[in-house]
């Protein structure tokens, strides 16, 4: 009897070794490992009580099932929770995007989504979200707008993403959801007074690409995300006072959390390149965020990992298309990446300019855009990256 008790016991240690380790290795970013491990966990837990009650040790037996349920339930609760954030992201109907002329899709398992910022010009007032406003299919003009719009492309192996911005000054044809064209103004101009469909189509148009889907997250995302892990790092090269939103930035190394992150995302004026140096803002704090997310001991910490879930899925509204499966699945095929395979460019400039009735506009180089896009298409942005660094985004240490 004594042995057979001594050997429980070394079961229930064994257990809980098992339970350290996989702790050990969540925090260290093994999840596919870890998934496999409590997998089998649960078997060799049933298995065991089998074999005890085949032994004639039904209570041990017992507790062993028990211990095999608590892990599975536990598990499957928290896959569960995790899922049902999916689901509280808010929705918007895309059909629209359906009519009309498009760029072909493209012919492998390359994806292209279409990233926005929406920004409510005046924060103070309360108004619908995005996804409210366009429930009834109509657009309130003027009632948001962007100033990030990014191209994100992934490639058909998942090696890597690139991300291309394009700045809000850039002076292009704007069309509506329909696709009809509405004459050559700022690309923001598309957001507000077309939405983000009418935004998607004019990507579209101007890159020749098809985006097989859009996500917009509320710029007051960026607080929440960033309290939800914790805070992020960047590097001021040089200080600088930014008259807009009165805010000092001292040179050195600082940590964005909440409205800090927001300023710094949205400053533009005091900077050297104005628009261009507010892009390279934005694709700095998201190589942050990036870096930290990432990071071992963020998406391996199940509270952490909630939390960013929860921040996310509050602010973020996506095409009706997109499902919680086509999400998890995206996920899945891009668990080997990490931040240093990400990489952000600029769209082209060959000059500013002033237009009446645009004011101050950046006009793109179209002969470059043309061969980034066409690098896009044909799976060929590294070599483009390696050509033209001058549209790479700088080093950490570099960006104002």
């Amino acid at each position: 009897m004594r042995r057979a008790w001594i050997a429980f016991a070394l079961i229930v240690l064994a257990i809980a070794a098992v339970v350290a380790a996989l702790s050990w290795l969540l925090l260290h970013g093994h999840l596919e490992l870890v998934a496999w491990l409590l997998a089998a966990l649960v078997v060799s837990l049933v298995g065991t009580a089998v074999w005890q009650a085949v032994r004639g040790h039904r209570r041990r037996g017992v507790l062993l099932i028990a211990g095999a349920v608590l892990v599975a339930a536990t598990v499957g609760g928290y896959a569960w929770s995790l899922n049902g954030k999916l689901s509280d992201i808010d929705r918007i109907d895309a059909s629209a995007i359906g009519q009309g002329d498009r760029p072909d899709a493209s012919p492998n398992r390359s994806i292209n989504v279409l990233l926005m910022g929406a920004d409510n010009p005046d924060r103070l007032a309360d108004k619908p979200t995005v996804a409210e406003l366009l429930a009834d299919g109509d657009w309130d003009p003027g009632a948001y707008r962007s100033d990030t719009m990014m191209v994100v492309h992934i490639p058909a192996d998942r090696s890597a993403a690139y991300v291309v911005s394009i700045p809000r000054d850039s002076y292009v044809p704007i069309h509506d959801p329909e696709g009809r064209e509405h004459g050559l103004d700022k690309i923001n101009a598309a957001f507000s007074a077309y939405g983000p469909i009418g935004t998607w189509r004019t990507v579209e148009n101007l890159t020749g690409l098809r985006m097989n889907h859009m996500a917009i997250i509320d710029y007051a995302g960026f607080t929440d995300l960033t309290d939800a892990i914790g805070g992020v790092e960047v590097y001021i090269p040089e200080a600088v006072y930014d008259p807009k939103q009165h805010q000092q930035w001292e040179q050195g190394t600082t940590l964005l959390k909440g409205e800090l992150s927001l300023k710094y995302v949205r400053m533009r004026y005091g900077l050297a390149e104005g628009d261009f140096s507010r892009v390279d803002r934005q694709q700095n704090f998201m190589r942050a965020l990036m870096r930290k997310t990432l990071a071992d001991d963020t998406l391996g910490n199940p509270i952490k990992l909630s939390n960013i879930l929860d921040a996310i899925a509050g602010n973020l509204t996506v095409d009706s298309g997109w499902t919680n499966g086509d999400i998890r699945a995206l996920a899945v095929s891009l668990r080997g990446l990490d931040a240093s395979k990400v990489k952000f460019l600029t769209l082209p400039l060959e000059r500013y300019d002033t237009v009446e009735g645009a004011g101050s506009v950046n006009i793109i180089d179209d002969s470059a855009a043309r061969e980034l896009w066409r690098a896009v298409r044909e799976e060929k942005v590294r070599g483009y990256v390696r050509d033209h660094p001058e549209d790479a985004l700088p080093d950490d240490d570099e960006v104002s």
